[in-house]
């Protein structure tokens, strides 16, 4: 394995994931076309039990676009963890005030090329 190289894919996808980041802490998904790729899919964190899936960059765009812009909610991130083309999000959302209105999960991802290819978003169970 080439470390450098390794080392080189991890830069790339820790500035890819602060870009993706930065989206739902600002709340301006302007930048999200040119994050995701054409295939891209999500497995969304709902509906119980595996989540909705979500096919192609115009399908994740939109639900991208519609967390980050529902009025009265914020993230929290806890940690990003970037390895080569994979990363691990650990987040809290929030809708309201105090822990009761909160959530916590993790998005894991993957990336090809510079643009996020994958999305699996895991929430603690109620």
């Amino acid at each position: 394995m080439n470390t450098e190289h390794t080392a080189q894919t991890t830069e790339r996808t820790t500035a890819l994931m602060k870009r993706f980041n930065d989206v739902f802490l600002s709340h301006d998904p302007s930048v999200l076309p040119e994050l995701i790729a054409e295939d891209c899919i999500i497995e969304n964190t709902t509906p119980a039990p595996n989540g909705e899936r979500r096919v192609g960059r115009d399908a994740c765009v939109a639900t991208w676009t519609t967390i980050a812009t529902t009025p009265g909610t914020h993230f929290d991130l806890e940690e990003v963890v970037a390895m080569g083309e994979r990363a691990i999000i650990r987040w809290r959302f929030w809708w309201g005030d105090g822990e009761v209105n909160s959530l916590r999960g993790v998005n894991l991802m993957r990336v090809r090329d510079g643009l996020i290819v994958e999305a699996m978003g895991y929430v603690k169970g109620v």
